[in-house]
C-alpha cells in the first residue's frame, strides 16, 4: 500500500491534513543512533505528518547529524533535546507532548534504529481510524536477525501482561512500534508511576487497559536494528522489567474487581 500523499516526485511533503477523527503525528525517541535515523526519516517522509525526534541527551556527535537533518527536511520534522539521558518513556510522553500542544489527537511511537518498516505505518493508521479510542501496536514478525535471547525473554513478559490484565487482548507488550490515543496516554503518564526506560512500553500499554482503554493489535515486520547498537543492559534492564512486574502484579490485585468487571464487559459484546 502506498503512504498517502505521495504526490509527484519533487513536490516532498506538504502540510499535514487530518484525518477524520484522527490527527496523527510521529514521535520518534532517539539516543545514539545517528547511523540510522536518516533512513528512518526517510521512510517516515511520505506519510507527511509532523514528526518529533526527542534527543534523549545522547552524545556530542549526534547533533550535528540531526541538526543537518531538521534543515534538510523542512517545517514537517522538529527535534526536540533533553539532558541528562531521562529514558526511552521520558523522551517519548515528551515528543508527545509538544504534538499535543500542537493540536494533534493522536501520536505514532517508532524506533530511530530502523528496526521497524515504516512502510507498514499505513496498517497502524488505518486501525486508528476504525478504533480512534484505542491505542493501535504492532505484534512482531521478526526475521532471522532477532536474538534468540531477546525472543524467548519476551514471552515471560507476555505471561505477566495476561496476568496482570485479565486479559488477552495484548497480544505483544513490548513493540514499540504504535499509535496512542493522546489525551489517555498524557494522563496516564501524569496521574501514575509508568517507568521510564525499557520497561516503559510495556507498562503504559497496561496501566491504559487498566483505564479502559483497548488495544489493537497489528500484525509488522521487525528487523534487529541496522546500525548494531542495542542499548538492552542484560542485569539493569531485567531487574527494573521484574521490578515493573511486581508493581503491575499488586496493582492488578487491588484493581481485581474492576478488571473482572471488564472482563465480563468484554465476553458480552456481539
Amino acid at each position: 500500500m502506498a503512504p498517502p500523499g505521495s504526490g509527484p516526485a519533487g513536490t516532498g511533503p506538504q502540510p499535514p491534513q487530518p484525518q477524520g477523527r484522527v490527527n496523527p503525528a510521529i514521535v520518534v525517541p532517539f539516543y545514539n543512533h545517528e547511523r540510522a535515523i536518516a533512513a528512518t526519516v526517510a521512510g517516515l517522509r511520505p506519510y507527511r505528518l509532523h514528526c518529533w525526534i526527542v534527543d534523549d541527551g545522547s552524545d556530542p556527535r549526534c547533533r550535528p547529524v540531526l541538526e543537518q537533518l531538521e534543515r534538510l527536511e523542512g517545517a514537517w520534522l522538529k527535534v526536540l533535546y533533553q539532558a541528562p539521558n531521562r529514558g526511552k518513556g521520558h523522551a517519548v510522553m515528551s515528543g508527545m507532548r509538544a504534538a499535543a500542544a500542537a493540536g494533534h489527537s493522536h501520536c505514532v511511537q517508532i524506533d530511530a534504529d530502523g528496526q521497524h518498516d515504516a512502510g507498514q505505518l499505513q496498517l497502524l493508521l488505518d486501525q486508528a481510524q476504525r478504533h480512534p479510542a484505542a491505542v493501535i501496536t504492532g505484534v512482531p514478525r521478526y526475521d532471522a536477525s532477532v536474538p534468540k535471547g531477546r525472543l524467548y525473554g519476551r514471552y515471560l513478559t507476555h505471561l505477566w501482561v495476561w496476568i496482570n490484565t485479565l486479559s488477552f487482548e495484548i497480544r505483544d507488550s513490548m513493540c514499540g512500534f504504535r499509535v496512542y490515543p493522546v489525551e489517555p496516554a498524557l494522563r496516564v503518564w501524569d496521574e501514575q508511576r509508568v517507568g521510564r526506560r525499557m520497561q516503559f512500553d510495556t507498562e503504559i500499554l497496561v496501566r491504559l487497559f487498566w483505564q479502559g482503554t483497548r488495544v489493537v493489535s497489528v500484525p509488522v515486520s521487525v528487523t534487529y536494528p541496522r546500525d548494531g547498537v542495542s542499548h538492552f543492559d542484560l542485569w539493569r534492564d531485567n531487574l527494573r522489567i521484574a521490578g515493573m512486574h511486581a508493581r503491575l502484579f499488586f496493582g492488578m490485585l487491588r484493581r481485581l474487581p474492576q478488571l473482572l468487571a471488564l472482563r465480563l464487559h468484554a465476553q458480552e459484546q456481539p
